[in-house]
């Protein structure tokens, strides 16, 4: 019944209430998000668990950045882990040591766009080169599949114009922000409903809060996998 193009984030405190979702969620989803949020709280363990013991696809948004040494060791120790996809930011230099670190593993490494909770205004305060968001979130993606990136992470309101680059054949688009109709945006700026993001362009659609929020997590699942059927 599932849909590995669903990747359902797991955004809670801590692995043991992660673990009580993917039960209630069950056969429904295959492709599980581990985030930041979750790495003091067991993530890793976690992550483990979900990929070995239960058979299912694991992607690791740890949005790395730092000196290229620094980032190739900390891919190298997380490619161990056999887990399928892994964030870094988007600077070819950060792209370049990740793909160094995972070499000889199948994780794919997706580099970060510009993040969908931000817009032109919030790049303003953080001193960011001047420009559109779509065009600098174009620009971005071309230069890491330019560095050797297997995939991206945009908006889904981008997913159309990165799918249209020459450097993006063959490569994946992993659109956050996703939101099905009704939904609360809660701290996304930059979305699209599953069906679009999927008709526009990405390869897989990360959604969250509506789901571990939801009052039913796995009818909330079920219905978002009707829509993109």
């Amino acid at each position: 019944m599932s849909d590995d193009r669903l990747i359902v984030a797991i955004d809670l405190p801590n692995a043991l209430e992660g673990l009580q979702l993917t039960e209630a969620l069950g056969d429904n989803v295959s492709f599980y998000k581990i985030g930041l949020g979750m790495l003091t709280g067991g993530g890793l363990a976690l992550a483990n668990e979900l990929k070995q013991e239960h058979g299912k696809r694991i992607f690791l948004d740890m949005k790395l950045f730092d000196i290229g040494a620094t980032v190739e060791n900390a891919v190298r120790g997380l490619a161990q882990f056999d887990l399928d996809f892994l964030t870094v930011h988007g600077d070819p230099h950060v792209v370049r040591a990740a793909k160094e670190g995972a070499a000889g593993k199948d994780m794919k490494i997706l580099a970060v766009t510009i993040l969908t909770s931000l817009d032109r205004a919030d790049l303003d305060a953080g001193l960011m080169k001047a420009g559109d968001v779509p065009a600098l979130v174009e620009e971005r993606a071309a230069r890491a599949f330019e560095a050797g990136a297997d995939g991206v992470i945009a908006s889904p309101q981008e997913a159309a114009m990165i799918r249209a680059l020459p450097q993006a054949e063959g490569r994946l688009i992993v659109t956050p922000g996703v939101r099905p109709a009704g939904a609360a945006l809660g701290d996304q700026k930059r979305v699209a409903t599953p069906a679009q993001a999927l008709k526009d362009g990405a390869d897989h659609i990360v959604v969250g809060r509506p789901v571990w929020a939801a009052e039913d997590p796995a009818a909330a699942v079920r219905a978002i996998l009707s829509e993109i059927a």
